[in-house]
């Protein structure tokens, strides 16, 4: 039993034309980003220099990141200098994928790239059991360039190659990172979401403040890490 405000409890017929009416919205969100999805598809793109980055075997050129595959995601995690707990926000984001074989089909990768020295990163890969390839850019100015450089924000990039020739084709961040995520989508659909004081809730439905139902850098070592 909850304590909380609970929605109205109507008949079936009821429930199923209030659902219906959602579904009228739901299908035109659909479309939209269908459409959006489109635009994005014929944007332009910018070549980009031969970086090159630091990975688990050592230096590697950014074309070799691709592993021969044509496109490339890369999630720009959050790093601060001498801190044993990275961002929480980047380190709950990432913990969520775990298996890429899906990408397969469309020939491409995903990864992390992080402003950290590799050897600390890959140390606090291990420590909160990320299951993703780590690459670091702490010698090289490709964090900055991409608009995630050192002691910012996180960031979500697109690459494309061509050969040897890298081009940069996507960016995005803050909120327009969730659509690449499960977490969000599956916990706004709960009756009552996420909960944060900013959603538009019926009177009396749980709220806290932002962020408060987010896992922390810890959270995700206990669950998911070394020693879980």
């Amino acid at each position: 039993m909850t304590a909380h405000a609970m929605p109205p409890v109507v008949d079936t017929g009821t429930w199923r034309r209030e659902l219906d009416a959602l579904r009228v919205r739901e299908k035109a969100a659909t479309r939209e980003l269908d459409a959006i999805a489109a635009q994005r598809r014929r944007l332009p793109m910018v070549e980009m220099p031969d970086y090159t980055l630091e990975g688990a075997e050592g230096p590697v050129r950014l074309v070799d990141v691709f592993d021969g595959r044509s496109q490339l995601i890369v999630y720009n995690h959050m790093w601060f200098e001498d801190k044993e707990w990275q961002c929480g926000g980047c380190t709950s984001y990432t913990a969520q994928f775990t298996r890429f074989g899906f990408l397969d089909p469309y020939d491409a990768r995903f990864v992390i790239v992080t402003q950290g020295p590799i050897d600390q990163a890959l140390a606090y890969k291990k420590r909160v059991g990320n299951q993703m390839t780590w690459y670091s850019t702490a010698n090289s100015p490709f964090g900055a360039d991409v608009d995630a450089p050192k002691g910012g924000g996180f960031a979500l990039n697109v690459f494309l190659r061509d050969g040897d020739t890298v081009y940069r084709t996507w960016h995005s961040s803050g909120r327009g990172t969730e659509q690449l995520s499960h977490t969000f989508p599956l916990v706004d659909v709960l009756p009552y979401g996420r909960q944060e004081d900013w959603q538009d809730s019926p009177e009396g439905w749980p709220q806290s403040p932002a962020y408060s139902g987010w896992l922390d850098s810890k959270d995700i070592a206990r669950l998911y890490g070394e020693d879980a």
